[in-house]
């Protein structure tokens, strides 16, 4: 039996589903179909139920695929180990990124990576929707927000300041908020994902918390267009302080209310299995820490955010 084949097993029983499996694994559907096939055939044995709408397991494949699964994870450990052993670092690195962070600091750091390591290839998905592993074919994801499925791995990057922004033109016409509550007439530049708008912005002063319901003429789903529009003058936005690093540092904007914080996140590169964490991917993992930690601690020195964003 051929270990594509076991592989397309893997995935048929975890999507139930042979095209969802497909494409996760890069390859047409009856493809997929065919190794399914060539498998229960060698096998001797049905190991998924089909019908219509549904797939599921056989009795067989109950048994069967827990075996499979473990024999898989041990040839891949192995491979992995041999490699680490011998200093190779190589392989196809395919990666989800945020359309802000992804252009205009990750992709430079991923340029320097690949320089240090030439063996690695990069498909980068640049994306500010919900990443699903599955659908999208990534198999790694660099996103805000810390993992909410038990079934997702991942490692912390960083703390990430939220902060809110505009240009010292936009404000000399507009005059400078003092108080959250000032905000009422400005005008907000909105992030929108999955057709929320994000026009209810929140912030806090020792534990007591404002929310601030927004006004403003410019809505996007793209959150490098937000930061856009932030910097040409045409109103305020929260933004990730990592997203809006390069314009701080320049002067280009400012932060505003710095007694009043908005809701702060975390950055986490995140993996759809302990599979998908090869040595390649600790390594990035590594420079990550290092590059985001580089950029929070010239924001410290510039009294932009405050040193906790590095606890």
């Amino acid at each position: 039996m051929l270990l594509e084949d076991l592989q397309v097993i893997l995935k048929v029983a975890e999507f139930r589903s042979i095209t969802a499996a497909a494409a996760s694994l890069n390859m047409r559907t009856a493809t997929a179909s065919a190794a399914l096939k060539r498998a229960e055939k060698s096998l001797g044995t049905e190991l998924f139920i089909r019908t219509t709408r549904h797939l599921r397991l056989s009795s067989a494949g109950e048994k069967y695929i827990p075996l499979c699964e473990q024999a898989l994870l041990m040839l891949d450990q192995a491979k992995q180990n041999m490699k680490g052993e011998l200093d190779i670092i190589d392989g196809d690195m395919r990666i989800a990124l945020s359309s802000d962070l992804g252009r205009n600091l990750v992709i430079p750091w991923l340029d320097e990576f690949m320089e240090s390591y030439p063996n690695i290839s990069l498909r980068a998905n640049i994306s500010d929707h919900n990443i699903d592993f599955y659908r999208d074919s990534v198999d790694l994801a660099l996103r805000y927000g810390s993992p909410n499925n038990a079934n997702i791995y991942g490692f912390k990057i960083c703390n990430v300041p939220r902060l809110l922004c505009a240009t010292p033109e936009y404000l000399d016409k507009n005059g400078t908020p003092k108080h959250p509550h000032d905000l009422a007439s400005h005008n907000g530049l909105f992030y929108q994902l999955q057709e929320i708008t994000h026009d209810v912005w929140d912030f806090s002063q020792h534990k007591v918390s404002f929310k601030i319901k927004m006004k403003g003429n410019r809505v996007s789903n793209d959150g490098d267009l937000v930061r856009r529009w932030c910097v040409a003058g045409k109103g305020v936005a929260v933004k990730s302080a990592l997203d809006m690093s390069n314009d701080l540092l320049s002067g280009k904007v400012i932060s505003l209310l710095p007694e009043f914080s908005p809701t702060a996140t975390e950055l986490w590169l995140i993996f759809p299995s302990r599979q998908s964490i090869t040595p390649a991917a600790r390594l990035l993992r590594d420079m990550l820490k290092e590059k985001s930690k580089a950029i929070l601690q010239q924001l410290i020195e510039k009294g932009i955010v405050d040193k906790s964003a590095l606890i």
